[in-house]
Parts: C-alpha cells; structure tokens; sequence
C-alpha cells in the first residue's frame, strides 16, 4: 500500500465556531499527517472551479457565499488510505444524517454547514489539492510515528 495525500478544508463555520484545534486533532489523533495547512480566503473565481459540478443546483450561490464568509483553513493530509479514513472520519455530507462520533455526526445538524470538505477520490485530490497548495507548501517529512501506526509492509 502506498501513502495517500488528500485535501480537506475546514469551513467558514469550522472557524466561527473556534473548532479548527479539534477538529484538526481528529485527524492527528487518528494517525493523519499533516504535509500543507494554510488559512486563506476563497474567492468567487475559485470557489466557481472547485464547486462547478454544482453549477447547475438551485443552492450553488448560496454554497459559494456561505464559503466566504470567513477564512478556511486547507489542509493537506497524508496516510495509508488517507480519503477514505479522512472520509470516514468526516461521515455522511449531511451531519443530521451522520452517526455520533463522526465529525459532522458530533458537530454539525447542517448539509451545508458541515464543518469539512473532503476530497471523494485520488483524482480528485490531486485537483483538489493543486488548487488550493503551491507545490512548494507541501511538506515531505519524516514522522517519527508511522512504524508505530502501521506494520512495515502496509506503507
């Protein structure tokens, strides 16, 4: 199995709600390394990119306003399987639908105010990613505890 890198974003609510340390703990707590965090402020033009499979839907505006009505924080993180433990670890899209002890199932009641995005494939993250990290923001670095996250032939 090899590494996996995958972008999450803690949205404009994870950030008026002051939860970015925790919910970024989730993610460290479950054995995630963090390669790339920045906090910005997304813009109609990216947002149009990055959310354009919804163009079409009634809520696409109110999707895009929602996003910046404060910063985000992007977070690039890296694993073995690293989308689907950052999936699971987010739950369903619809936190009044996710399972107690999910992120969105512990902090949201929202569709839209559901604390993360997480990218939904490789392909994906790679987009994802380069949109919102320079290479040079990605970080290569040893962490000291993956022998002990995984056995030796799992990465």
């Amino acid at each position: 199995m090899a590494l996996e890198k995958t972008l999450v974003l803690l949205k404009p609510c994870t950030l008026q709600r002051a939860l970015v340390g925790e919910i970024t703990n989730i993610f460290e707590r479950k054995g995630l390394r963090i390669c790339g965090m920045k906090m910005m402020q997304l813009t109609d033009e990216i947002l149009s990119e990055h959310y354009a499979h919804l163009s079409e839907k009634p809520f696409f505006q109110r999707v895009k306003d929602a996003m910046m009505t404060a910063p985000v924080i992007a977070l690039c993180l890296e694993g073995v399987d690293a989308i689907a433990a950052v999936r699971a670890l987010a739950g369903p899209t619809n936190g009044r639908n996710a399972a107690p002890g999910t992120i969105r199932g512990s902090y949201c009641m929202s569709f839209q105010e559901n604390i993360v995005h997480a990218s939904d494939s490789p392909e994906t993250a790679e987009v994802e990613l380069k949109r919102f990290f320079r290479p040079e923001e990605i970080f290569d670095w040893k962490q000291t505890t993956f022998p002990r996250l995984y056995a030796n032939d799992e990465f």
